[in-house]
């Protein structure tokens, strides 16, 4: 069984980096929205999943993405810093009455107005990483901004429509 989890795993890792680099790095709506769609996976990771496993997977999530985007290491300490706080972001949206852990973060184990804060806050914090690693600046703060909001807008959007695909399947 946890051979399976593997594959299964290692089907979606690939998967998602595909769909990152053949598609949606050639999207930008307006010149500010590019959606970031491989976080979906750091994200998906079961509560249960070890630190170290989590940061094993970011790290490698990032430097692929990298790799084939061109920039620099900033996709790996977006996705690297996201995942190191995804444990605490967990907890906050989690329910005090859930003391067992959620297993696999979702609308149905975590309830959909918490699931899609836990999301929300999570795009964003990447986002605001990101783009402002790829900014370098804060002399076009308002641009910056728009950036981020049109980004996390549309990245949101996108792992609702993924995750609700997902499970219909």
């Amino acid at each position: 069984m946890i051979i399976f989890t593997y594959i299964f795993r290692l089907i979606w890792f690939i998967t998602l980096i595909l769909i990152q680099v053949l598609i949606c790095n050639h999207i930008c709506i307006g010149g500010y929205a590019t959606p970031f769609l491989y976080i979906y996976f750091i994200l998906k990771l079961d509560s249960s999943t070890s630190r170290n496993s989590l940061m094993f997977w970011a790290f490698s999530l990032g430097f692929i993405i990298d790799l084939f985007s061109n920039t620099l290491g900033m996709n790996t300490i977006a996705i690297v810093l996201l995942a190191f706080l995804r444990p605490f972001l967990l907890r906050l949206f989690v329910s005090r009455d859930n003391t067992g852990g959620i297993g696999i973060p979702s609308a149905r184990t975590m309830g959909r107005v918490s699931f899609n804060k836990y999301i929300a806050t999570s795009v964003l914090l990447h986002h605001s990483v990101l783009l402002t690693i790829e900014f370098f600046s804060f002399s076009d703060i308002g641009g910056l901004f728009l950036r981020i909001f049109a980004g996390s807008l549309l990245t949101f959007i996108f792992i609702i429509a993924v995750d609700s695909i997902r499970k219909k399947e």
